[in-house]
């Protein structure tokens, strides 16, 4: 005998009180709820009850005697309406938006979908049950008192992110027990986690882990959404990860990192459902309130306005989705403890109602909520919709992955005109792009490659995206890849390519390490890992994708090289400014904050800037570094070797600390250049040198 009574509205989900279990579920157009309870098995429908109680639109009734580990769902009853954007359908059962655990998967079948499908009409009502297809909401137990582990806080200008996919990175690692491999417990190996030290890594980004969904159009290739962007469930962890583990392994994994100095990043996608455009399956969203969830066209409320490329998206205006936004990412950050997020099209986010705004209320709410205040909110500044491109828009508080960097890099070091200025503003911080919002360097995450795009071994072995394996007759992912193959498409057994190769790799590399701002780096890219020129790999959870512990690409010292570099940077807090660079004076014997060089050893004037088919420069920068640490970078982006003055206006000698014509990046002679010296820079290469000032100046904004 169920024993029910009204319960509460808040918190919304399914909550154990140690009696029973309090329901909430918001839906502001329906007229009444069914919960169901299922067997563990998932597969029988063992009772429906009707929630008693309408709250301020939250549906919730208390069921006495329910414990953790009990499995549900809802079945949400209301107008079958889609010309005003009703699409509800008791017939389906929806997915807790609030479950903190899911038991099961999408099995997918036409009975997933709320409407007729094959028919000539899209908006005539399906009758079939969903349930047996359908994944569970599993009643959480109580959080445990999470053991003292204090967030880190490392500043951004401090810290270097590496990119990273649970399964891709772990699942062929020979020091990880193979129970063990492609799950989140992986994460915190000792194998896996002493690499990151090695490599001088200070965070780890995960792309999404929240649960998601294999769309139905890749399962029948024989392929899955490998990547993660098709979110299903905005609160528990994705179940493929979980291993034998269970939801403790992620847990555990973090606490792993964090004991290790390393803070843990995950990507999140509250842009987007799996649940597509109308004709996308009813899985959640779309059966509780599909016009409360979605931003719908206004002129066909039958359509959701997609400015994400998926089909719709997330009305985070809407004050409900925000709450489920926020409570979220509390959340992950209270009981996972994760230490910051990257949002993924974040520009969506901030569309009040369909324009961006950098007032946009979430994320001013983000930004005065006492938990999420405190950790690190970095977006992807971007959508897909008119006036979508906002890097530099967002607000104090946000950092900005900057594709601007990316192809600048990309494009200077192969060889483009016009691109040093462009490489030059990178290295500086990006400060005209980032200054007019208040913004620090810190808020420019630096790149080269990221899990959208080539790797790094194969921006220097590829022209022509191969991505045949995808099953779209390689009409899927981008042609902007600014990248060159040296001579041969793909793999390449001539010393001479693979001499430029290897040299174009550690340039670039060089480039992301001695930039202003946060560094990002993509896994495996260490180990010269390749896709076989495929860049959109977001379906490929095979060897395609995964990081081959084994293989070194050929290049074995690249790892090592990655090191020393990062090393260097911790070593020089000239690379890790909390102010811009300006080119202001700042010693009595007229030192700037950065000096540009031309190969004569004379200041950049204008017309040297305006050379667009410069391929050389150098930069002398910490003159006012706490540290007393000087910096001299010279870079040659053309294939010829280029003599280099060093004019006594930046002082001297200075003394060879790094030099990417050699494998690990460390000279073999570090004898120091005197000055009025003529350093011969060779091509393709970037060169630094350092010297301690006598008296270093100390700076607030170094």
């Amino acid at each position: 005998m169920i024993a029910l009574d009204d319960g509460l509205p808040a918190p919304l989900g399914a909550h154990f009180d140690g009696r029973g279990v309090n329901f909430a579920l918001f839906s502001a157009h329906a007229t009444a709820v069914d919960l169901c309870l299922f067997d563990p098995t998932g597969r029988h429908q063992t009772d429906v009850i009707r929630l008693p109680r309408r709250s301020d639109d939250v549906w919730h009734g208390y069921v006495a005697g329910l414990l953790p580990g009990q499995l549900y769902g809802y079945r949400v009853h209301g107008p079958w309406d889609p010309g005003q954007g009703h699409r509800f359908n008791p017939h389906k059962l929806s997915l807790d938006p609030y479950a903190r655990e899911i038991h099961g998967k999408v099995r997918w079948h036409d009975a997933l979908y709320a409407y007729r499908r094959g028919l000539h009409r899209d908006d005539l009502i399906d009758r079939r049950d969903s349930a047996a297809m359908m994944p569970k909401g599993v009643v959480a137990a109580p959080e445990a008192e999470v053991a003292d582990d204090p967030p880190l806080r490392r500043p951004l200008v401090d810290s270097v992110i590496y990119e990273a996919h649970v399964k891709a990175l772990t699942q062929t690692h020979p020091g990880v027990p193979l129970p063990w491999r492609g799950t989140f417990a992986a994460l915190g190996h000792p194998a896996v986690v002493e690499h990151l030290l090695r490599l001088g890594v200070t965070a780890i980004e995960l792309l999404p882990v929240q649960a998601f969904v294999d769309d139905r159009f890749l399962v029948d290739r024989g392929l899955s959404n490998f990547w993660g962007y098709s979110p299903l469930n905005y609160f528990a962890p994705e179940p493929r990860y979980l291993g034998t583990a269970g939801p403790p392994g992620l847990k555990a994994a973090i606490r792993q990192l964090h004991a290790a100095g390393i803070e843990v990043l995950i990507d999140v996608v509250y842009n987007h459902t799996c649940e597509a455009d109308r004709e996308g399956p009813s899985l959640s969203f779309r059966g509780i309130d599909n016009a409360a969830y979605y931003k719908l066209r206004p002129d066909d409320r039958r359509d959701c306005l997609d400015f994400t490329g998926c089909g719709n998206t997330l009305d985070v205006a809407h004050p409900r989705v925000m709450q489920m936004v926020l409570d979220s990412l509390r959340h992950w950050v209270q009981t996972y403890r994760v230490d910051g997020f990257r949002f993924d099209l974040a520009s969506s986010l901030a569309r009040s109602p369909h324009d961006f705004s950098p007032r946009a209320a979430v994320l001013q709410a983000m930004l005065q909520d006492p938990v999420l205040s405190r950790v690190k909110l970095i977006a992807e500044p971007w959508d897909l919709g008119m006036g979508g491109y906002q890097l530099g828009g967002f607000p104090i508080g946000w950092s900005d992955w900057n594709d601007q960097f990316r192809d600048a890099a990309r494009g200077f070091w192969r060889g483009d005109d016009g691109t040093l200025p462009r490489l030059t503003q990178g290295l500086t911080g990006s400060r005209e792009i980032f200054a007019p919002s208040g913004r620090g360097p810190g808020a420019s995450i630096n790149f080269i490659t990221t899990h959208d795009g080539y790797t790094l071994a194969d921006v220097v072995a590829y022209e022509r995206k191969h991505n045949e394996a995808n099953g779209e007759e390689n009409r899927d992912g981008h042609g902007h890849n600014v990248s060159c193959n040296y001579g041969a498409e793909g793999p390449s057994d001539d010393p001479a390519i693979l001499a430029v190769r290897a040299r174009q790799k550690r340039n670039m590399l060089a480039t992301i390490v001695l930039a202003q701002g946060v560094p990002m780096l993509l896994m495996g890219d260490e180990r010269s890992r390749s896709q076989g020129g495929n860049n959109n790999a977001y379906c490929q959870d095979n060897p395609i994708s995964w990081v081959d512990w084994e293989d070194d690409g050929g290049d074995p010292a690249l790892t090592g090289f990655l090191a020393n570099l990062l090393a260097l940077r911790r070593a020089h807090r000239a690379l890790r400014r909390r102010k811009f660079l300006t080119g202001e004076t700042v010693t009595p014997a007229g030192l700037k904050d950065v000096h540009w060089l031309s190969p004569c050893g004379q200041e950049m004037d204008a017309a040297a800037w305006a050379d667009g088919a410069r391929r050389s420069f150098g930069m002398q920068i910490g003159n006012d570094a706490p540290d007393g640490k000087r910096l001299l970078l010279l870079a040659n982006a053309s294939p010829d070797p280029v003599a280099f003055h060093l004019a006594r206006a930046i002082g001297g000698p200075w003394t060879p600390l790094f030099d990417t014509t050699v494998p690990d990046g460390i000279p073999a002679h570090h004898e120091p250049v005197r000055t009025g010296a003529t350093v011969t820079l060779p091509g393709r290469a970037l060169l630094v040198f350092g010297r301690p000032m006598a008296r270093p100046g100390r700076s607030p904004g170094v």
